[in-house]
């Protein structure tokens, strides 16, 4: 009976918010509210769940993701985007361009939010193939298909970074997980099926008109890849002090310090501010302008957030949560592939991947605690669901099909196609990464 509950309540989530386009935040309320009533807890305990799930979510994952949203609004507005872009196509030539943009894609990826790092490098993608004149669909395909796998796949975006912290993954090993899994799937996804494009012809200009001109000194290439990988390099320092400062406390405290996601990221804002920002001519007045925009920009993502961990909360104290760990381990599927259907089901269902994420979370937690996979790997299952099949529900499908002035049927073929490949691509990964890592 609660499992049907559950099941019914996430059913009406899907459709208040796909089908009745419902704000997200306001209808995980709803649901989480509806769910506990239903589920016989006492207005008190379920007001009580609900606070907690809501202080436990954004007391492990607001600041990160603050800094995360002001670190990469630095480094588009910096240029350092755009340094890193127009190095690599200098680099690679034409016969490699598309190797080029992927490789653009998925260092820029790292710190910059999908939508952000869409927006800073279509312009980049489209002075290349004007240059080259090349299709623009051929050019920008490997781009955004690295831009999309690190958006889903890894920390620091939203969704990755909750579920790890959710599920009590470490970090690093998430991280490299996630890169060794995110190379192939780009690979494959972006320039290799990138060339059925190489021939098509653009029938006219974007609808939306982009410049690729960068007002002010754009910073050095070494300047802009560090910067754009800095949090990765800080926590990845701070495990290797952590292994070398074994019988030295000083050394031990300062690698626990370091290795926390939120000092990491706050010392690159400052660095980046310092490097890419004040050493550039830039006012403190117009950084801290730039920032407090940054974070209105993802406002609605943290309350989303927020509404997962409500929903989450309420299923953990109702005790749901053992009848869903019992009926998952009955299950016939692999674990892993069971997080992926359901992660890829809530995707086609609500067109976001950040929101299937999360809201697949909350039923797939039980698996993490009960299974003994490493969690890391449901952390990257869950990433890869939530990248399937993206279609007209997703944003993200009708920006790539009006700046790219594509049919629905040509967005279907190119971007629909290539979201799914990556995430069956994705899930392979993560069951023979399991095989590998049991056999040591």
């Amino acid at each position: 009976m609660n499992m049907t509950i559950l099941i019914s309540c996430i059913l009406l989530l899907v459709l208040l918010i796909a089908k009745w386009k419902w704000n997200a935040f306001l209808a995980f309320f709803v649901i989480t509210l509806l769910c506990g009533l239903l589920l016989g807890m006492s207005a008190k305990s379920l007001v009580a769940s609900i606070n907690k799930g809501v202080g436990d979510t954004f007391g492990s994952i607001l600041i990160i993701i603050v800094l995360g949203a002001m670190l990469g609004r630095l480094i588009g507005d910096s240029g350092a985007a755009n340094r890193i872009a127009l190095t690599i196509r200098k680099l690679f030539g034409e016969k490699y361009i598309t190797w080029a943009m992927a490789f653009t894609g998925f260092l820029v990826g790292i710190p910059l939010y999908y939508n952000v790092g869409f927006v800073l490098l279509v312009p980049i993608i489209f002075s290349v193939a004007h240059f080259y004149k090349l299709s623009k669909v051929y050019i920008g395909l490997p781009m955004l298909t690295a831009l999309s796998v690190m958006h889903g796949f890894l920390p620091p975006h939203p969704a990755a970074m909750v579920l790890a912290i959710q599920f009590q993954a470490d970090l690093v090993r998430t991280f490299v997980y996630g890169v060794i899994i995110a190379v192939p799937a780009i690979i494959i996804a972006g320039p290799l099926f990138a060339t059925v494009f190489k021939n098509r012809k653009d029938t006219a200009t974007s609808v939306i008109v982009v410049s690729n001109d960068h007002e002010g000194p754009i910073p050095g290439v070494f300047n802009s890849v560090v910067c754009s990988l800095s949090p990765v390099i800080i926590i990845a320092f701070a495990s290797l002090l952590g292994l070398v400062s074994k019988g030295n406390p000083v050394l031990q405290y300062m690698a626990d310090f370091l290795y926390q996601p939120t000092i990491a990221m706050l010392l690159s804002l400052i660095y980046c501010s310092i490097s890419l920002g004040l050493s550039a001519g830039k006012r403190t007045k117009d950084l801290m302008a730039s920032y407090a925009e940054s974070v209105k920009d993802i406002s609605m993502i943290l309350l989303v957030i927020g509404g997962a961990g409500m929903l989450k909360q309420v299923v953990t104290d109702s005790n749901l949560s053992l009848d869903i760990s019992n009926w998952m381990l009955k299950c016939s599927l692999p674990p892993l592939v069971l997080a992926w259907l359901i992660t890829a089901g809530l995707r086609l269902s609500l067109g976001s991947a950040t929101i299937a994420g999360l809201t697949a979370a909350g039923m797939i937690f039980p698996l993490v605690e009960n299974t003994g996979i490493p969690p890391e790997l449901f952390v990257l299952s869950v990433g890869a669901g939530s990248l399937f099949g993206s279609h007209i529900n997703d944003t993200a499908f009708w920006m790539f099909k009006e700046y790219f002035n594509l049919t629905l049927k040509e967005t279907f073929m190119s971007w629909t196609v290539m979201e799914s490949m990556v995430s069956v691509i994705g899930l392979i990964g993560v069951v023979i990464l399991k095989g590998l890592i049991r056999s040591y």
